[in-house]
């Protein structure tokens, strides 16, 4: 059985930061490339960071130099965090984590608000 939880999120002024946690229970994540998502109102989910089980890590361009995404592996669980710094409004969506190539059901996502 899998399972995605994320958490971490809420509201936050421009500028501020987070830090987003997700728990993948089921070994299967543990071989896979992880990403954080997100979605906002009203437009498709987009892949904003990922990091592989070797650790290389991608980000889209509209996040570098301000996310940081992590991963710590144990036996049946992967523990994916993404620390976001110095957020703007348009970083505002709910985050979900999952893996990279071949989504499984996906978690209820963490809402971040970046709002003054």
């Amino acid at each position: 059985q899998v399972q995605l939880v994320e958490s971490g999120g809420g509201l936050v002024q421009p500028g501020g930061s987070l830090r987003l946690s997700c728990a993948a229970s089921g070994s299967i994540f543990s071989i896979s490339t992880m990403g954080w998502y997100r979605q906002a109102p009203g437009k498709q989910r987009e892949l904003v960071a990922s990091i592989t089980i070797g650790g290389s890590i991608n980000y889209v361009d509209s996040v570098k130099g301000r996310f940081t995404i992590s991963r710590g592996n144990a036996k049946n669980t992967v523990s994916v965090y993404l620390q976001m710094n110095n957020l703007k409004p348009e970083d505002t969506a709910v985050y979900y984590c999952n893996r990279v190539t071949g989504n499984l059901s996906w978690g209820q996502g963490t809402q971040v608000t970046v709002s003054s």
